[in-house]
C-alpha cells in the first residue's frame, strides 16, 4: 500500500532532542535578565544590590518554568 496524499498526515512528527547546553543557556540566560531588570528597579529605588538579589531570586524559578516549556515534548 502507498503513503499518498492521506498517508503523509498520519505519520508522527520526529521527537525534539534534549540539549543539555541549551537548557543550562536558557536557564542563566533568564536568571540575568531578571536580576538586570531587578538591579534597574532597585536602581531606581536607591538598592542596586537588593533589586538584583531580588530580580535574581525571581529569575531561578522563571528560569526553570521557560526550560520547562521548552523541553517539556521530550520527557513525555
Amino acid at each position: 500500500m502507498s503513503s499518498g496524499i492521506l498517508g503523509a498526515g498520519m505519520e508522527r512528527s520526529p521527537r525534539p532532542s534534549f540539549e543539555p547546553a541549551g537548557a543550562g543557556g536558557l536557564l542563566v540566560a533568564t536568571t540575568l535578565v531578571l536580576a538586570g531588570i531587578g538591579a534597574l528597579v532597585g536602581w531606581a529605588l536607591g538598592g542596586v544590590g537588593v533589586g538584583a538579589a531580588a530580580g535574581a531570586a525571581a529569575g531561578i524559578p522563571a528560569g526553570i518554568f521557560v526550560v520547562y516549556r521548552r523541553y517539556r515534548g521530550y520527557f513525555s
